[in-house]
């Protein structure tokens, strides 16, 4: 396992903010679901890539459609980081669909149906 230096992890919580911001006010894809949430962010050393990891709700085919709208969208969003976030390089975004609060959901489901059976 890596050991992330602390100046990478605070240039990928600013970069995740500021992501966050820019989709949220800034883009006009109506393929990207306003319930977008960017879960994790993971910057390479030399910050020439980034893969940002999202969550929405919805079906598959919607985890889709938004992932396609991020990807033909990273251009504008990586000139709106550059100009917000004071990087000597902006990488390179990777969208990745995450499904760790899905999973979360279903879990803490299935941890309450096993605490009360008599309720379902």
């Amino acid at each position: 396992m890596k050991k992330n230096s602390n100046r990478i992890i605070r240039i990928n919580e600013e970069i995740k903010h500021e992501i966050s911001a820019i989709i949220r006010n800034g883009l006009k894809d109506p393929r990207v679901d306003t319930l977008i949430s960017i879960v994790h962010v993971d910057t390479t050393p030399d910050l020439k890539f980034c893969k940002v990891h999202f969550s929405t709700l919805g079906d598959e085919e919607k985890h889709q459609e938004t992932l396609e709208g991020l990807k033909n969208s990273a251009g504008f969003i990586r000139r709106e980081l550059a100009q917000k976030v004071n990087l000597r390089n902006t990488p390179e975004l990777i969208f990745v669909i995450d499904h760790s609060i899905e999973y979360g959901v279903k879990m803490s489901k299935l941890i309450d149906e096993v605490n009360h059976p008599d309720e379902n």
